[in-house]
């Protein structure tokens, strides 16, 4: 009899855990609270949830019997519509994750080198982890710009393949300038560039129509967010064409299931009431940014994202994370290089923000 555990890859047992986000049931077990007892701002998702149009075709779903269309065509379809971009250069998935993992495997062989630049989104290390990629480690500065200069001399020193950077920037909200990024796709590496956030940010700030003339820029986008998809994990990516094909080659081919398929379909043909929730939420982002500021013990960062970054002075921010939970608030705490003592607090709607500052002031 032998023992699996000695099969298992040397680096996947030295991996460090992905640390997720609980949904509603669990914290509800967890807290002993009745789901419609609990704010959650932990994880960024949209408060508002699923259009009413969506619910509906959910509900009236002809061919859930049926596996799905293994390219998304009609989906691809319409978002090629919706960018007027080729729907050649359209690949649909699982959440935006699923577009990290197929670049990743497509083009990573061990040993090779990806630059990240945290503090930022965990999946693109834990996909360069799994794919035993070398991880140039660029830090932000301490408002969270990019460190042009590093960047560049590290493409000099590692000849790194890819570089990912969220724009918005999760956890602070950030966004590069379009100048930074233009000098990032002159470099000889691919630029990837993940809009999960985009739609709270300023117009004009997508980079999604420059694919077509810059084969090594990447954009990713996801239905989680802005759509209210989250649950159903349906993303995209606007790849150049001459990657298409070989990500056509490794993509699983069901793994976008009929029923998100419908629910991005009909999200793309409500576009005008996603946009006015949009305008809701950036509307009371910007109401938080306010109040957050009248918390002597926080300091918040502007964001152009659905969510707000804290640095937690002259407490423990583990412990106010505690004690938001123990009156049904949830958010999200940091601690780690770059982000000691800090909370992200989604945005949600406005009776949210007033019982999160309500706690905040009795903490005082």
């Amino acid at each position: 009899m032998i023992d699996p555990e000695i099969m298992i890859r040397p680096h996947i047992q030295d991996m460090p855990h992905y640390v997720p986000i609980l949904p509603f049931d669990v914290l509800s077990r967890q807290h002993g609270l009745p789901p419609d007892q609990i704010i959650k701002l932990d994880a960024n998702e949209n408060p508002y949830g699923a259009l009413p149009e969506v619910l509906e075709a959910l509900a009236n779903l002809p061919y859930s019997h049926i596996y799905p269309d293994p390219e998304s065509r009609t989906l691809r379809s319409a978002l090629a519509q919706y960018h007027n971009l080729p729907e050649e250069t359209i690949l649909v998935g699982a959440g935006a994750d699923e577009m990290i993992d197929l670049l990743m495997r497509l083009l990573i062989d061990p040993g090779d080198t990806i630059i990240n630049c945290p503090p930022t989104f965990g999946m693109y290390i834990f996909d360069a982890d799994l794919n035993r990629a070398n991880v140039i480690s660029i830090p932000r500065f301490p408002d969270f710009s990019l460190d042009k200069n590093a960047i560049l001399q590290a493409v000099e020193t590692y000849k790194p393949k890819l570089i990912f950077l969220a724009t918005p920037n999760n956890p602070d909200g950030s966004l590069p300038s379009l100048d930074q990024i233009d000098k990032l796709l002159d470099l000889p590496l691919i630029v990837v560039l993940d809009e999960a956030y985009i739609e709270f940010a300023p117009s004009g700030s997508s980079q999604i129509d420059k694919v077509l003339s810059n084969n090594n820029l990447v954009v990713l986008r996801t239905f989680s967010k802005w759509a209210g998809l989250a649950g159903l994990r349906v993303g995209y990516g606007v790849f150049p064409n001459v990657l298409m094909p070989h990500l056509w080659k490794i993509k699983q081919p069901y793994t976008v299931s009929v029923a998100a398929s419908a629910a991005a379909q009909v999200s793309l043909g409500n576009t005008s009431k996603l946009q006015e929730i949009g305008y809701k939420i950036i509307a009371e982002r910007e109401r938080m940014l306010s109040l957050l500021k009248e918390i002597p013990w926080l300091h918040p960062y502007p964001s152009q994202a659905n969510f707000i970054l804290c640095q937690v002075m002259e407490k423990e921010a583990a412990q106010v994370k505690k004690q938001l939970a123990g009156r049904g608030i949830f958010v999200r705490y940091f601690n780690k290089p770059g982000l000691h003592d800090h909370i992200r607090i989604s945005v949600g709607k406005p009776n949210h923000t007033d019982s999160l500052l309500t706690t905040l002031k009795l903490m005082e």
